[in-house]
């Protein structure tokens, strides 16, 4: 933070008006000190020890409350200036939304939880940002809304990835205790609606673009195209449909397009899968509409790979950023009423 004036010419104003009364006060007072015809001598009365003393001390009483005087003074004339901060920090931090959008469909069910532990991770971070996470299959199911109240979203992912935990195969998955796979069964309850359909990767983003501000289904206009908020779809998925969707893939992301909105790009499927067609056409879909798209490659992580789109919306939100000017009152304030409490206490004395 740094500090600035807000009317730095309100402080010139304010100076010259007080170096304007403090000339006239002297002008009055060598008048004053001329027109008097009567001179006194103290020499006599201050020969005394008691005199002397309480003459010195109103001297330095005097001479204390001249300079409070003159402090206060000068600290209401900056008073006037208005001193503010200058920070973009704030501004940076509290402008993302985020959505969480995974695919929960068998062969992708294994990386959903490692994007879930990234982000349980990244979120005791965050500081503004407002986050979603909503699964898919055939259907879609908000596990918790756009929040910026991270005790929820903590505790709602924590539970994620507890469900998931030991999800690696089919095999770990007949290997689990009933009670283990009904916590699985509760939390993807609602994502498989449609018989003989699994994946449906455009209607799963467009449930999950549903959930940011101003999304209206292709109806790009005034109030929904222009964003005060960064808004960005993080979609982990293999991109591997079975049955028909309402949306594809393209037409998905073209109206997301339409509203400001961002969609990354997650693999999150075998690595030997790679090189197939359809995470070709994902990652030419997500690129082609502005997104960033990344795969397990190069022994990157599923972790890695989170963290690497996360830094990019970072350094995105931070070049946008824009320094914020907030008053800044507290500290000169507060000088300012010691300042006239030390004046009053002196006057005070003086009276005695």
């Amino acid at each position: 933070m740094m500090l600035a004036w807000h009317w730095p010419w309100a402080a010139l104003a304010g100076i010259l008006v007080a170096v304007a009364v403090v000339m006239l006060l002297v002008v009055f007072a060598r008048r004053r000190d001329t027109n008097d015809e009567a001179v006194f001598s103290l020499d006599e009365d201050l020969n005394t020890e008691h005199a002397s003393r309480l003459f010195h001390q109103w001297r330095v009483v005097n001479r204390v409350a001249v300079v409070a005087m003159a402090i206060a003074l000068a600290l209401a004339v900056a008073l006037v200036a208005r001193p503010s901060q200058v920070g973009a920090g704030d501004e940076r931090a509290s402008s993302r939304d985020i959505v969480l959008c995974l695919d929960v469909s068998g062969s992708t069910l294994p990386y959903d939880r490692e994007v879930i532990d990234t982000y349980l991770e990244l979120v005791k971070h965050f500081e503004g940002e407002r986050i979603g996470l909503s699964i898919f299959n055939s259907t879609s199911r908000t596990v918790f809304p756009l929040t910026d109240d991270y005790d929820l979203v903590t505790k709602q992912l924590t539970a994620a990835s507890t469900a998931l935990k030991g999800v690696e195969t089919q095999d770990d998955i007949d290997k689990m205790s009933d009670a283990d796979y009904q916590k699985i069964a509760d939390w993807l309850e609602g994502t498989q609606n449609r018989k003989d359909a699994t994946s449906l990767i455009g209607d799963g983003v467009v449930s999950c673009a549903a959930m940011l501000p101003g999304f209206a289904y292709g109806s790009a206009n005034e109030t929904n195209a222009s964003r005060q908020r960064a808004a960005s779809i993080v979609l982990a998925t293999d991109n591997v449909v079975s049955g028909k969707p309402t949306y594809s893939l393209d037409e998905a992301l073209d109206l997301t397009r339409q509203t400001n909105i961002t969609v990354d790009g997650l693999y999150s499927g075998p690595k030997s899968s790679e090189g197939e067609q359809t995470t070709s056409d994902m990652k030419t879909a997500i690129e082609s509409h502005g997104g960033v798209f990344l795969t397990q490659s190069n022994g990157r992580s599923v972790e890695e790979l989170v963290r690497d789109i996360q830094s990019r919306r970072d350094t995105e939100s931070d070049s946008k950023a824009k320094a914020s000017m907030t008053d800044a009152p507290g500290w000169w304030t507060l000088a300012l009423v010691v300042a006239v409490i030390i004046v009053l206490a002196c006057a005070w004395r003086l009276r005695r």
